[in-house]
């Protein structure tokens, strides 16, 4: 038995829902210490994953839908996330604001 094939697009897909990427730098551009940019990320994935399912059950087209028969790809949106709410931290540190 060998594992599914996830295409690249796929993965893409998931790292960039706009929503993930909203509450991440919002989040990330609030932290006022590099810690809670890991709290910002788990906060964006929560998020982005309801919001993703709710969407997908109502029947509407979505960039990064969840269901049952599609990937969720937990680690991708969990590293999108941080990667994300790191951008928006260390842009906010050297920007000095």
């Amino acid at each position: 038995m060998t594992p599914p094939s996830i295409p690249l697009h796929v993965w893409l897909l998931a790292a960039f829902d706009p929503v993930l990427i909203a509450v991440a730098v919002w989040l990330g551009w609030r932290a006022t210490q590099f810690g809670k940019v890991f709290i910002a990320a788990i906060a964006a994935l929560g998020v982005s994953v309801i919001v993703s399912w709710i969407v997908t059950g109502i029947g509407l087209p979505w960039i990064a839908p969840i269901s049952h028969d599609t990937p969720t790809l937990y680690p991708v949106r969990a590293i999108a996330a941080l990667v994300w709410a790191s951008v928006a931290y260390a842009v906010r540190r050297v920007s000095g604001r």
